[in-house]
């Protein structure tokens, strides 16, 4: 289940970021999403090329803003926002919603995009390290506070801050941890997809981070949520039978490595069907 999310998070996340960094890129003459994700990874050569070729427009064609193209983009974005949506609902067990919270999602990117802004005022003068962690350690308060608010509003209010504490400061950790990763391995990622697959590998190593990235905010759900159920049976003294904590762990252990062996067999179908072609 976690990996299903973690991909459909990630696929959508991709059908909303590419048209909308060409979008703002067509609003705002001084954006330029490749030149943000070339500078952000180190990208040079045929990945560098591959990256302006993705997000810039064809030659001779209008970069202009028409009505259809800003009605997918809605459809777009709010797509991503029940994504993330579903994601609160499953792990907090709550009744779906569907677009009957709508509104509560326009929110929710609009917050979304203030916080993209507050991560670039950050990394302007923190980042400029090897890896940025100055930046990342500094963001790791508004990325907790943005993923509680994210609980918080994409759930209709269902669930109280307070719960989603948990799952706020564990995905603040895990994202620095995964920024760190990404900036060390994105380049050797870019670089290989490139040179066997062309602009296309350029497509499959950014659904590829996205997928990393997502995976880590379902782990972080499903963790927040059992640290919050841990806590409130604490609260009421409710303690299990140290029998009980064993069998927990041992299924605990067992989905992980399950888990761990399903994604290593994918990986490796992946690896190998990409030969044969």
């Amino acid at each position: 289940m976690g990996f299903d999310r973690s991909m459909a998070l990630a696929s959508s996340a991709l059908t909303t970021l590419v048209p909308l960094s060409i979008l703002l890129g067509a609003v705002f003459a001084h954006y330029d999403a490749a030149e943000r994700i070339i500078k952000r990874y180190n990208l040079t050569g045929a990945s560098a090329t591959a990256v302006n070729s993705l997000f810039s427009p064809a030659e001779g064609t209008s970069t202009s803003v028409g009505v259809f193209g800003v009605v997918f983009l809605t459809i777009s974005v709010l797509s991503f926002a029940r994504a993330a949506q579903r994601l609160f609902e499953q792990a907090w067990e709550l009744k779906p919603l569907s677009m009957r919270n709508t509104r509560n999602g326009l929110w929710w990117i609009l917050t979304l995009g203030g916080y993209g802004a507050v991560s670039a005022l950050l990394s302007a003068p923190l980042g400029r390290g090897a890896l940025g962690v100055a930046a990342l350690v500094c963001g790791v308060p508004v990325t907790a506070a943005f993923l509680v608010w994210s609980g918080w509003i994409l759930s209709a209010k269902r669930i109280d801050w307070p719960d989603l504490l948990p799952f706020g400061l564990t995905g603040a950790v895990l994202t620095v941890a995964y920024s760190v990763g990404a900036r060390i391995y994105m380049p050797h990622l870019f670089n290989s997809s490139v040179a066997r697959y062309g602009v296309v590998g350029a497509v499959f190593a950014m659904i590829s981070a996205l997928f990393a990235a997502m995976l880590g905010l379902v782990a972080s759900a499903a963790l927040g949520r059992e640290v919050r159920d841990e806590l409130s049976r604490i609260r009421q003294g409710d303690r299990p039978s140290d029998h009980e904590v064993r069998r927990q762990w041992d299924n605990v252990v067992e989905q992980t490595r399950s888990q761990w062996r399903t994604a290593r067999e994918q990986v490796s179908d992946h690896h190998f069907k990409g030969s044969n072609h």
